[in-house]
């Protein structure tokens, strides 16, 4: 899906990717152990906060097995110690996103494995232009992560980011897919290899933290109302966190609200996701923009 966008939009474009990247940059400084995890997404949201950026999706925390999509609890217990972490930070300005992964190895066991995903996100970044189909991409990615003993996860992907929306039109895998659909001038997308130690697969386990609104309807209940307007107002279709909603709402009305727009079938749910065979899995992504003959990596912190 290629957006005709403005000056105006591209300097939001890159101020969400600046923003994202200095508050990864940021967290990876938090993240020490016996630190509690709810203790550093915090500091990351103020921090996001701070240099004038909102949350595009829920700090993303996924410790070890966990590939993705754990969000802190509004009294998340866990506590940072050998854990290999998956940080993931998203930025929103005026609709505009910048989306950046790393992994941190509290272990200090698993430097091969980071350097797996790492390794196989800046080989596909020399690839990105218009043309580059995504079979290309995948296969480098793959290529990369296999020659260090690792395998691709399959069933997640890197994606075309729009406005508002984190992810939409295309999926940009980490294998060779044999797709030969090429990318185009004008697209945002995010680049964002998963290496596991196991099979190359997850599935969905565990209580989900992150939601997003598939569709807006009015609603009798005043503070179920207000909450679903605030909820376009401040998030609109992109992904939000039960702690998101507190402090402007009740736990128990955020709890009622949310079974209530789930039951109306509003309501979209990502339950953390982790690697089938238990595996472990680390995580690299930047955010770019298709330009003509090139293109631009937007999560960086350079000016």
């Amino acid at each position: 899906m290629v957006l005709s966008v403005t000056k105006q939009d591209l300097e939001d474009l890159q101020k969400a990717g600046h923003i994202a990247a200095q508050a990864l940059q940021y967290g990876t400084k938090q993240v020490k152990k016996e630190v509690p995890l709810l203790e550093v997404t915090e500091k990351v949201e103020q921090k996001i906060d701070q240099l004038g950026g909102q949350l595009a999706f829920p700090v993303n925390m996924s410790c070890d097995t966990t590939a993705a999509h754990y969000a802190a609890t509004p009294d998340d217990k866990t506590v940072l110690r050998n854990q290999l972490l998956k940080l993931d930070v998203g930025v929103n300005i005026n609709g505009f996103i910048g989306d950046n992964a790393l992994t941190i190895d509290l272990s200090g066991e698993h430097a091969d494995l980071v350097k797996a995903s790492r390794d196989a996100l800046n080989n596909v970044i020399k690839l990105i232009k218009p043309g580059v189909t995504l079979h290309e991409i995948g296969a480098t990615a793959e290529e990369t992560i296999t020659d260090m003993g690792f395998q691709p996860i399959r069933n997640l992907s890197g994606h075309e980011i729009g406005k508002y929306i984190v992810h939409t039109g295309l999926s940009i895998p980490s294998y060779a897919s044999g797709e030969m659909v090429p990318l185009e001038e004008g697209m945002m997308i995010a680049i964002e290899p998963f290496a596991t130690t196991g099979i190359g697969l997850t599935k969905e386990d565990g209580q989900p933290e992150i939601f997003s609104i598939t569709r807006y309807k009015p609603q009798r209940v005043g503070f179920v109302r207000d909450m679903v307007s605030y909820l376009e107002d401040r998030f609109k279709f992109m992904p939000f966190s039960r702690r998101a909603l507190l402090g402007k709402f009740t736990l128990p009305q955020v709890n009622y609200t949310l079974a209530l727009l789930k039951t109306q079938g509003m309501l979209r749910h990502y339950p953390p996701l982790v690697e089938k065979a238990g595996g472990l899995v680390s995580q690299a992504e930047h955010s770019m923009y298709i330009e003509k003959n090139k293109a631009r990596v937007l999560t960086t912190t350079d000016d």
